[in-house]
């Protein structure tokens, strides 16, 4: 899986995990101002939720007032958040921590998800040229994500937090501490903790997800294609080292405020997907990274059962959705030269070549069955 080199993305992605692993534990005092950094980046970043009155969004009020100074000081279209956290831990070391907030995320409500994830959305509309975004949408974000938390069992809430924990240095605290006011990142994770408690203490019971309203017979279409295309793509996937580090390396030239703009169009096609869909498709990359080898490639079942299920999931929203974020990351990516150097990279022998027009047959099953 490629990592787009998007700051915003990035700290939007390991803040919701920081935010999760943070929620109810307190950390020492010397790792505070990276989980501030990290949970209130992700509302920075991205956000803004539903307004509505309960304890959760009352204490994401609070949280926003004490926060917001100390939001206005960080540079969040800082390529900083790109790199590693200090420490010695590889790719499969970080897929195993993301595995868990996989776990988390299939069983968070697939109601509060979808408004989460709108909230981000709306929230991307008041970022300034800082990368900040406006105190309300700074509280709509938090509240939403505090709801989502409080609709999950502790128990994989903790399984994010440790996961994560090992993985960051110890020197990343206090680093992020020196490149802000230290006065006012300690109100802002005081106010964080208190906000953690308040999540903690109103549990929300998440509603199972309805049957998805695409016909059965669609979505046996998309899985049967989905097992074509793994057939013909999968030697190509065997020939790249998916623990290489140039997955981490940013794009050329693409800035964070561009990236954003792309990654928006992605989080309205996530909100618009069937959340049955979506849990699925969630649950079969919680599988497939359980068989994944050294260099990172999962087993032909289990990749078969990934494509099946990525069809299905985006079968189930508009057309329009879809090419929205095509043409989104089109633009950002350029003139090909990311394609050509991953190309250059990877390709053995024609295998990229049969994997992208086998790639082209299976879009054209899942637009079949689209809604």
């Amino acid at each position: 899986m490629v990592r787009t080199g998007v700051k915003a993305l990035v700290v939007g992605a390991a803040g919701v995990a920081l935010l999760q692993k943070t929620a109810f534990v307190p950390a020492p005092k010397v790792q505070s101002h990276a989980r501030v950094a990290a949970a209130a980046g992700t509302a920075a970043a991205l956000g803004a939720a539903p307004a509505f009155a309960d304890e959760i969004g009352t204490a994401a009020s609070k949280l926003s007032d004490a926060a917001y100074p100390f939001m206005r000081e960080v540079d969040w279209n800082s390529m900083l958040y790109l790199q590693k956290p200090g420490g010695s831990a590889g790719a499969l070391d970080w897929l195993k921590a993301i595995d868990s907030a996989l776990v988390m995320g299939a069983s968070m409500d697939g109601k509060l998800l979808k408004e989460s994830a709108l909230a981000h959305h709306r929230a991307i509309s008041s970022v300034d040229g800082s990368g900040v975004l406006s105190k309300a949408a700074l509280t709509d974000v938090d509240a939403s994500i505090g709801r989502l938390i409080a609709s999950v069992p502790e128990s994989q809430t903790m399984d994010v937090y440790n996961s994560f924990k090992a993985l960051v240095g110890s020197d990343v605290p206090a680093y992020l501490k020196s490149t802000v006011k230290g006065a006012d990142a300690e109100a802002a994770y005081s106010a964080f903790m208190t906000f953690k408690d308040t999540v903690k203490t109103h549990p929300i019971t998440p509603t199972p997800a309805a049957e998805p309203t695409i016909a059965s017979a669609k979505l046996d279409a998309v899985g049967a294609a989905a097992g074509k295309l793994s057939a013909a793509s999968y030697p190509f996937i065997k020939d790249i080292d998916w623990t290489s580090d140039l997955f981490s390396v940013p794009l050329p030239g693409v800035t964070a405020g561009a990236a954003l703009k792309a990654v928006d169009k992605a989080i309205l096609m996530g909100a618009a997907m069937d959340p049955k869909l979506l849990q699925e498709a969630v649950m079969a990359h919680h599988k497939a990274i359980g068989s994944v080898d050294a260099k990172g490639v999962t087993s032909a079942a289990d990749y078969e059962a990934v494509n099946a299920a990525l069809g299905k999931v985006i079968a189930s929203v508009p057309t329009t959705q879809v090419m929205d974020v095509f043409f989104a990351f089109q633009k950002i990516l350029g003139s090909g030269l990311v394609a050509n150097k991953n190309y250059a990279t990877f390709n053995q022998g024609g295998d990229a070549v049969a994997a992208y027009k086998a790639l082209m047959e299976f879009k054209d099953v899942v637009k079949a069955a689209q809604v």
